[in-house]
């Protein structure tokens, strides 16, 4: 692409650069010079304005950035070996096609393919969300941007191979789950439950049951086992501190597994992690009474829509898991 200044009768065919405020209006920048736009500026007495000229083996913005799009969104099936990968694209305009979530999920991204993308050229630009965003519909999971008004094709050939497949949205796919509380004298009772009820409202996730039982391990083993949902979350009145606490001592006494206690993720060090055969099992942290971002919700996404959650997966966390303090948290940070 060529860019500079350059006489107005010699524009035409070229791209305006830089606005420019004529008596019936503004001419836009991104405008293709044509006849009429030529006779309006030479009319205002503007006989010099600064364009861009593709050459002739580049591509226009627009053309670019659907075609990077595209690449994006090709090929790769979905965990259930579909080739819908939840989002659907903008209409390029001035050089930018967006990507949104075409219902709640969870972004899934090949970072590796996606910085060999963004590393072909300055002028060849991709945004995204964090890997594993928890995303509602008409989310924006990516912004696709041609800088200039051209590339060479060579470079977005490149650009879109390195891309091609990176971006997925991972849906919802538990369907209903039952939330356990245990009790404890002057506890906080079933405070939370609506915070919760509503964290699972945004995943399309029904809420079939909430059962209230003692801080026992006895107690809360037959209601652990009484549930009949895909998931299963415990709320407990007392917070568990140890993998040999009521909770998950509950869980192993019903004929499940723990598979991780603890997280990197603050506030949400106090989650656990298992299953009852089938079934997924949330040891929810104390934090999670409050409608505020914590390590649950990284945890709870990604289970209710599919991805697996190992032990390495939560130890991982913690960079980046320092998140915005609760202002009633019993406990804060700082005194």
């Amino acid at each position: 692409m060529k860019f500079g200044a350059t006489p107005t009768t010699d524009a035409k065919g070229a791209f305006l650069a830089h606005s420019v405020a004529l008596p019936k209006g503004r001419l836009r920048k991104g405008v293709l010079l044509e006849d009429h736009h030529i006779a309006d500026l030479l009319g205002a007495g503007i006989d010099r304005i600064t364009v861009a000229r593709l050459a002739a083996t580049d591509v226009d913005e627009n053309t670019a950035a659907a075609q990077l799009a595209q690449a994006l969104l090709a090929d790769a099936p979905d965990l259930d070996g579909n080739l819908d990968r939840h989002l659907e694209m903008t209409n390029a305009f001035t050089g930018r096609v967006n990507l949104l979530a075409k219902g709640p999920g969870v972004a899934v991204l090949d970072v590796p393919a996606l910085e060999a993308a963004n590393a072909v050229h300055p002028m060849i630009t991709l945004a995204t969300v964090p890997p594993f965003q928890q995303m509602a519909d008409g989310g924006m999971v990516a912004t696709i941007k041609i800088i200039s008004y051209g590339v060479d094709q060579a470079d977005l050939t490149r650009a879109c191979a390195a891309a091609r497949g990176a971006i997925r949205l991972a849906p919802p796919k538990l369907q209903d789950a039952t939330l356990i509380i245990t009790e404890i004298e002057g506890g906080a009772g079933d405070k939370g439950r609506e915070a919760i009820a509503n964290r699972l409202v945004a995943l399309n996730v029904a809420l079939k049951n909430v059962v209230m039982v003692p801080h026992q391990t006895d107690a809360l083993r037959a209601a652990i086992t009484a549930a009949d949902t895909e998931l299963v979350l415990i709320l407990t009145g007392s917070a568990t501190s140890d993998i040999d606490d009521v909770a998950p001592s509950a869980l192993r006494a019903a004929g499940g597994k723990v598979a991780r206690f603890g997280m990197p993720v603050d506030p949400g060090n106090l989650l656990f992690l298992g299953n009852l055969g089938d079934r997924q099992v949330i040891g929810l942290p104390g934090c999670a009474r409050s409608p505020a971002l914590n390590g649950a919700d990284w945890v709870l996404s990604r289970i209710v829509c599919g991805i697996a959650v190992t032990d390495r997966d939560i130890a991982g966390m913690g960079v980046g898991g320092l998140l915005k303090e609760i202002v009633t948290r019993p406990q804060p940070r700082r005194g």
